[in-house]
């Protein structure tokens, strides 16, 4: 049995980092480096999901404006385009999602708002656990 995005967000929880369209690329890289995660999610009103903004980003915005990339806004540069998984989302098909797309997080959407995020780093944790209870499974039939 695959493990779902509402089980990994029951274990690890809900908290997710975000940011404003107007928030500055530099302010972003500084929530990046002190919070030590690799993407902010940007919201709109009522929590709605606007895009996101990467580490990816912020390299494409420096390598593009140089130091002025630091200057603009998230709106300016995030990724807008973003794929959203939910809470019945299976750790199987997010995995098949997150290498397909090559992403590393991916934000999970609840009645069209935020709700979570989910990093590469939760599905291998999650798809290990998965696999060492499916061995202890095995070694308990086997040991009768």
């Amino acid at each position: 049995m695959t493990s779902s995005v509402k089980a990994i967000l029951d274990l690890k929880g809900r908290d997710v980092i975000t940011a404003g369209p107007n928030t500055t690329v530099a302010e972003a890289a500084v929530i990046l480096s002190k919070k030590k995660i690799g993407a902010i999610v940007v919201v709109g009103m009522e929590n709605r999901i606007s895009g996101m903004f990467t580490e990816r980003d912020l390299v494409h915005a420096i390598a593009k404006h140089g130091k002025d990339g630091l200057d603009q806004t998230l709106g300016q540069v995030m990724t807008a385009k973003v794929y959203r998984c939910h809470e019945e989302t299976t750790v199987n098909e997010l995995m098949e999602l997150m290498t397909s797309r090559r992403f590393r997080h991916v934000p999970v959407e609840r009645n069209g708002k935020l709700a979570g995020i989910i990093s590469i780093g939760d599905v291998v944790k999650s798809r290990i656990a998965e696999v060492e209870r499916e061995a202890e499974d095995i070694k308990a039939y086997i040991a009768g």
